[in-house]
Formats: structure tokens, C-alpha cells, sequence
């Protein structure tokens, strides 16, 4: 979803408030990771005295296999992020340039999850994960290698 926010940027108290759904698959940009649910996006951009903010929720369910037992899982997320924008590009890597005052917004909520998404998924917090030495799920009960 392309947001056109010319008139945010030029009138200080503006705001805009939006509410989506992004199909991660239907946007093209390629991600290894499987959605589950459409990804479930509201929330604003607002001009707080010449500084335009962006704002959103997303709620969104992702498959996953989980690092340690390698079992197949969902999970359900609720993410909140924000962003200030602006109209050019800056030193300051946590702006987000509006070219033409436009945003694509779909691939700032991607690459958000995506960056949010910690490097190992484990199906439950405690999860023992796999005997070393025969493969069997020690989450199910232990085997005779992990026995001592």
C-alpha cells in the first residue's frame, strides 16, 4: 500500500490514520519466513510540529519450525512499531525517506517483522530439543542416552 502524504508533511497537526491488510506473498517481496494470516496493520502518521511520526500495529500469525526439536508450530504476534519520516535522506540511519512524499508501507511492515523476529524460534520456552545421539524429541520423554 503506497500512502501519499504530501499534505502531512506541509501542515503541522495533520494526521492520517490508516488500516490495512498486507499479504506478505501478494506484495513480491521475498521473505523465507510463512505467514499464516495476512498481516493486519492499523494505526497513523501525524505532523507533531514539522516532525511526521508513523505509528502501527500489526497482528499477523507466522509458521515456524522450532530450532530445537524441529516440531511445526504457530504463533500469533502483536507488534507495535514507529518510525519518524521525512522527505530526504539524512545521516541518521532511523529515518525513513519518503520519496515524493509516498511510503510504501507493506515493505516497511516486512522488513519490521522481519528485523523483529528473534534468531532462534523455539516452540516453547523450555523445550529440550532432540537426543544428540538418536534424534528421539526429549520433549516427549527421555530416551536411554539421556538418562543418568
Amino acid at each position: 500500500m503506497i500512502l501519499k502524504l504530501r499534505r502531512v508533511f506541509e501542515v503541522p497537526g495533520e494526521r492520517k490514520d490508516i488500516s490495512f491488510t498486507c499479504d506478505p506473498e501478494k506484495t513480491g517481496y521475498l521473505t523465507d519466513k510463512t505467514f499464516s494470516t495476512p498481516i493486519n496493520v492499523s494505526g497513523c502518521v501525524v505532523n507533531h510540529a514539522g516532525v511526521v511520526e508513523l505509528s502501527t500495529d500489526c497482528k499477523f500469525a507466522m509458521k515456524h519450525e522450532c530450532d530445537r526439536c524441529l516440531i511445526e508450530f504457530e504463533r500469533e504476534y502483536d507488534l507495535h512499531f514507529e518510525h519518524t519520516l521525512v522527505l530526504k535522506a539524512y545521516k541518521d540511519d532511523d529515518l525513513v525517506v519518503c520519496e515524493n512524499a509516498e511510503l510504501d508501507v507493506d515493505e516497511l511492515v516486512i522488513n519490521d517483522i522481519l528485523l523483529s523476529l528473534p534468531t532462534k524460534i523455539l516452540c516453547r520456552d523450555d523445550c529440550k530439543g532432540l537426543c544428540p545421539t538418536c534424534g528421539k524429541d526429549l520433549n516427549e520423554g527421555g530416551c536411554e542416552h539421556t538418562q543418568s
